[in-house]
Parts: C-alpha cells; structure tokens; sequence
C-alpha cells in the first residue's frame, strides 16, 4: 500500500502535468488571440492587410504602418520586425516605404527595415532570422561616430517567387529578380538576374537557367513531382486549410 509521501509525490507530478497543460492552452488562446488581421488589426492601422494575411503573435517592432502595405494570404512569423522610417510618428508622405506581396511567407525573427523603399514581390518566401534594409550607416566622416553619420538609401526590390535563405542579408540597393534562390547566410547587394542561385558574402551567381540549356551547372538529381491537382474542398479534408476568403460561400470554392 502506498505511503503519504508516494502519494503526495503523485498528486504533485499530476499538478505539474495539469498546470502544464493548462499554460500551453493559455499561451495558444493568446498566440490566437493577439495575430493580427483586417478582421483583428489591434492597435495597427497598415496602409493595406489584405484577405487571409495574418501576423503571428507575439510580434516584433512593428512601426509606421501606415507606409507598410501587405498583400492577401501572406503570413509573417513571430517576433517579425517591419518598420518604416528612424522613429514611430514621422510622416513620410504619400507614398508606401514598404510593400509587401501577396502569398508571402516571413520567417520568424526577421527584420525588415525600410526608410525609402523596399518592395517585395508575390510569392516572395524567407527562412527564419532574414535581414532586410533600404539603409546603411556610412562612415566618411572620421572624426564622428558612425553612428552618428546620416545613412545612405537606396531602393530594395525582390522579384516574385523568389526564396531567401536563413540568416539571409538584402542590402540597400539590392534588385533580386524573379524566382531567385538565395542561399543561407547570404550576403546581397546589387543586382541579382531572374532564375538564379546566388550564395556567398558577397552573394555570387552559382546556378542560373537559359531557355537553349536549362540550368548550369545542370542538377545532380532528378526534379521532383509535380504537385497533383487538388480541389480546395479536398485540401480542406486533408489538412483542414480553408482558402476561401472571409464571407465567401461554400459554393465560390
């Protein structure tokens, strides 16, 4: 028969198991509740968030948003910094600082930093810890901190359909083209051409395609399958994804 001290023993682990669960369903509740969408913007007022996008929670520094547009059905991962201008407050015209496409896909911990232009194409997806700026600190002056220097603009543009890497770094000027790879902890400036692969700091073109020769250097393996046709009702059995937009009828899909 078990003794006071077993039993107590018990009763703890049940409590620790109990409260475990118990913060994990309240975190989720608040990770539910605190994503961000034009059906739940919270205090954010974006210049666009279009149908379908939604921003994890917790997010990053999100400022200026008024000059921050986003496109439909993209999604922005956790602790995701998106910012327009040096300080929350400024006016910065007419004009949006940072355009974001449709179907995008940030990954978490990534910053993107815009004070004069930053525009990211349709389908533009990154893996976690991405670095994007239009800004750089400039350093002519030696006999004042860098810091201190007025920084040096220059428009950021990534094609549509391109990947950008983990730990990826886009510097002011860069123009990547459509349907570019950037490798992990690559390090971008300048212009990049559509149907590449470009790795390294700096970045270098490893693999490029040509309409007469395809890519080259050409793959080592065979290409994969291409993804079967698939209704959105099918979708919908299979893994529970809705892709209708909000209010659409059951008979629009």
């Amino acid at each position: 028969m078990p003794n006071a001290r077993t039993l107590l023993s018990a009763a703890r682990l049940r409590g620790r198991r109990a409260a475990g669960r118990l913060v994990h369903r309240g975190w989720r509740w608040v990770q539910e509740t605190g994503a961000v969408s034009n059906q739940n913007p919270g205090p954010y007022r974006f210049g666009e968030l279009g149908d379908g996008t939604k921003l994890a929670f917790p997010m990053g520094a999100v400022f200026n948003e008024q000059w921050i547009t986003i496109g439909p059905f993209s999604i922005i991962g956790e602790r995701v910094t998106i910012s327009a201008g040096f300080l929350p407050g400024l006016d910065l015209g007419d004009e949006p600082v940072v355009r974001i496409g449709g179907g995008c896909v940030i990954g978490r911990g990534s910053h993107i930093v815009g004070h004069q232009s930053i525009t990211l194409g349709d389908d533009v997806w990154t893996g976690p810890y991405v670095y994007i700026t239009d800004t750089a600190h400039s350093y002519h002056d030696t006999e004042l901190p860098i810091g201190k220097q007025w920084p040096r603009n220059e428009p950021v543009e990534i094609g549509a359909g391109s990947w950008i890497g983990t730990g990826a770094v886009i510097l002011p000027g860069a123009r990547i083209g459509r349907n570019v790879v950037v490798a992990a902890g690559s390090v971008v400036r300048g212009e990049v051409p559509d149907f590449s692969v470009v790795a390294g700091a700096p970045a270098r073109v490893v693999r490029s395609w040509e309409e007469a020769e395809g890519w080259q250097p050409p793959f080592r393996h065979e290409p994969p399958q291409p993804i079967p046709d698939v209704t959105a009702d099918q979708l919908r059995a299979l893994i529970g994804w809705d892709l209708r937009l909000p209010g659409q009828s059951q008979d629009a899909s």
